[in-house]
């Protein structure tokens, strides 16, 4: 299952740990979608970093990408 068919990163501020699990392949899946859809262009060391955060739990990683998604966005 593709991530974006099952998103479970929040597009809003966290007042609690996400709860849940993602396999690590999704997880990476997830922070490298949320990279491309803020623009973020990657370096060859950015994506060691990235699959290395893939292998954190799932709360670190879900608060990861929910921060990138937010940071993203255009303001209104």
């Amino acid at each position: 299952m593709p991530y974006r068919d099952n998103d479970p990163i929040s597009d809003g501020p966290l007042g609690n740990a996400p709860f849940g699990y993602s396999p690590e392949s999704l997880q990476r899946e997830a922070l490298y979608a949320e990279l491309a859809d803020a623009g973020v262009e990657l370096g060859t060391y950015d994506r060691l970093i990235v699959d290395w955060i893939a292998h954190w739990d799932y709360p670190t990683v879900a608060t990861i990408a929910s921060l990138i998604r937010r940071a993203g966005r255009t303001p209104n």
